[in-house]
């Protein structure tokens, strides 16, 4: 990223821990000199978001480095579980099942905290949180049972005190996620979308510049390609929010160039994100073209498409204020003032 296209990820930083975090990716290259160096790691002592930048970044440049190396990748997975993951291919599974019911409960509580009628879905539907929290606790004492507390290298007493009294005990539903989020990463610490759910409650609490940092480097690094295109609407989303429609826009046509908003319903609504940027930079002509394209593309969401215009105040405003806007899209879009259409629930809340 070059230095203008960076400059609103990084406002809510000093002067000071620019310049360091600017040098601490050096460092973290091997490309910084050693004064400089010296200079960084001292600020690291002293700035504790300096450190933790600096930490993510040598972790990513760490998945990048085993990822490029698909033995060393599979060395550091055996490492992790403290087993041959040819050799116990059970282990493997319940070191799987238990990221999962952490993934899945931590979800569960961020949705709640952050959108609790579940209007904004994002992978699939929230677990119910009571009945779900038994299963897994029912899960580990299961394999606590049969003597195999030590499976995967993990602790599986704590596991269960996390699913019982230790949950308990956290009051607010989003510090439970990320917690439970925490546990599963403990767990595979690969869970592209436990890393996804924790970079969204960072955005929901207004901490752009962890939350865009984090959906920057899962994005360069998620093998599942919807996860990317999460990560690039997240993305998308954050850039309108900041007024560079631009880069939103180049954020979400990767997701139609991809072929996600094709093949994957859940991506449904990026054309009228992608509208609704290019009215914002005034330019009339590409906004209609997207927000017919979104029709033509998904004619059986059209109930949906209307509610997402119907409920939109940045809709109306930006459209209110361009003259001649209101009657061409009219014109080119006349099913969206179609009386008597019938509702239904939208998959994602576009941004």
């Amino acid at each position: 990223m070059n230095s203008s296209n960076a400059k609103w990820w990084i406002d809510d930083l000093t002067d000071v821990c620019v310049q360091f975090q600017l040098d601490l990716s050096c460092l973290v290259d091997g490309e910084l000199d050693e004064v400089a160096a010296g200079r960084a790691i001292a600020h690291l002592e002293e700035c504790s978001v300096c450190a933790e930048f600096f930490e993510d970044t040598r972790s990513q440049l760490q998945a990048h480095r085993q990822l490029a190396d698909p033995e060393s990748l599979a060395d550091r997975y055996s490492q992790l579980l403290g087993i041959n993951p040819l050799a116990n291919v059970e282990d493997i599974e319940l070191v799987d099942k238990l990221s999962t019911i952490f993934y899945q409960l931590g979800k569960a509580y961020i949705l709640n905290a952050i959108d609790p009628g579940f209007r904004t879905r994002v992978f699939e539907k929230a677990v119910q949180v009571s009945g779900y929290q038994a299963q897994g606790r029912g899960f580990v004492d299961g394999v606590l049972s049969r003597g195999a507390g030590s499976a995967g290298g993990l602790d599986w007493q704590n596991a269960r005190h996390m699913l019982n009294g230790k949950l308990e005990r956290i009051e607010d539903p989003l510090e439970k996620g990320r917690r439970l989020l925490r546990e599963a990463l403990n767990s595979n610490p690969t869970h592209e979308e436990s890393r996804f759910f924790l970079a969204w409650a960072d955005k929901h609490e207004g901490k752009t510049l962890r939350a865009a940092r984090e959906f920057r480097n899962l994005f360069q690094t998620a093998i599942d390609p919807a996860n990317r295109a999460h990560c690039a609407v997240q993305l998308g989303t954050l850039h309108a929010g900041q007024g560079d429609h631009r880069l939103a826009i180049a954020c979400y046509r990767w997701v139609t160039i991809s072929g996600m908003e094709r093949d994957d319903r859940r991506f449904w609504f990026v054309y009228f994100n992608v509208g609704i940027n290019y009215a914002h930079l005034g330019d009339q002509e590409r906004s209609l073209a997207a927000f017919r394209k979104l029709i033509d593309r998904h004619p059986d969401r059209l109930p949906d498409i209307v509610e997402l215009f119907a409920r939109s105040p940045v809709v109306r405003s930006v459209i209110s204020h361009q003259q001649g806007f209101a009657e061409a899209l009219f014109r080119t879009c006349p099913e969206l003032f179609q009386p008597a259409l019938s509702n239904s629930t939208t998959e994602e809340e576009a941004g």
